[in-house]
């Protein structure tokens, strides 16, 4: 069985769990959502890029790991006119070496307003 991580994020209205461990291994689905509210932050794909990711980190730190620790992102977005914004932000976050990525253009995702979502897998190294 795996544990759910209580991150400080505000939970998802679903029936899911935002991030999930077993053993060495994360899983983690994030939105641009605010971690407060959690209304979907409105603006452009770097807006809401930036909170996406701000989203992993603070799920990462919760469960006890960093940025540094995931190992592969997918990556939906609405359009693919998206991409190249998306790059600059993520090369912003990310160093080499960077994290495996699959990036997929989607017809829409289920928030309105919602131009992206990330789902990352992490390992961290025993204490």
């Amino acid at each position: 069985m795996f544990e759910a991580i209580k991150t400080g994020l505000v939970p998802s209205k679903g029936p899911i769990s935002g991030v999930v461990r077993k053993g060495p291994l994360i899983l983690t689905a994030q939105i641009p959502k605010d971690p407060v509210t959690g209304d979907i932050v409105q603006g452009d794909i770097t807006v809401q890029t930036r909170r996406t990711l701000d989203n992993l980190r603070i799920a990462m730190e919760g469960a006890g790991g960093s940025l540094a620790d995931v190992m592969m992102l997918q990556v939906f977005l609405v359009d693919a006119a998206d991409a190249p914004a998306m790059n600059a932000i993520w090369r912003e976050v990310f160093t080499d070496p960077f994290p495996c990525r699959a990036t997929v253009v989607v017809k829409e995702l289920l928030a309105p307003g919602m131009r992206i979502e990330m789902i990352a897998t992490a390992h961290l190294e025993a204490a």
